[in-house]
């Protein structure tokens, strides 16, 4: 039975195996493994051997393990490391649906402000309201001469 905590810490472990495997060979392709600590370079040199007699995903696969039994054990794991691969991804059902128009939504009557309480008036034309406007300022100049 594996504890909750040494569960924490294989996934921690797997998540930094990964990681660090994936910066390593990147490192080793940009003609940087010389700046790697000596057992990354172990690890890539036991993975080019790999190489030669499986394909590159398992390589990296077997590779990313034996990095993964190194973190746990020194990350404080006891026991041999849980397995903590994910599960493989159910294949998706297809649920693309056809894309259809939405009906059109009927139109609300409303006043001037939106609402729809009361009766439903139509707003004053702008001309009318601009009309209006001119009629007062016109009485006002009058008013004060």
């Amino acid at each position: 039975m594996v504890k909750a905590a040494d569960m924490l810490i294989a996934r921690r472990a797997d998540t930094r195996a990964r990681a660090d495997f994936a910066t390593w060979k990147m490192m080793a392709k940009l003609n940087g493994l010389s700046a790697l600590p000596p057992d990354a370079q172990g690890f890539l040199d036991g993975y080019k051997k790999l190489l030669d007699r499986m394909s590159e995903g398992d390589a990296a696969e077997a590779t990313i393990a034996e990095v993964y039994k190194s973190y746990y054990l020194e990350m404080g794991g006891t026991g041999n490391p849980p397995d903590v691969r994910t599960r493989p991804p159910e294949p998706a059902a297809d649920n693309v649906t056809a894309f259809r128009r939405p009906a059109p939504k009927p139109k609300k009557a409303g006043n001037f402000f939106g609402s729809t309480a009361g009766t439903a008036k139509r707003p004053l034309p702008v001309a009318l309201i601009f009309a209006c406007l001119i009629v007062v300022y016109v009485s006002i100049k009058f008013y004060w001469r």
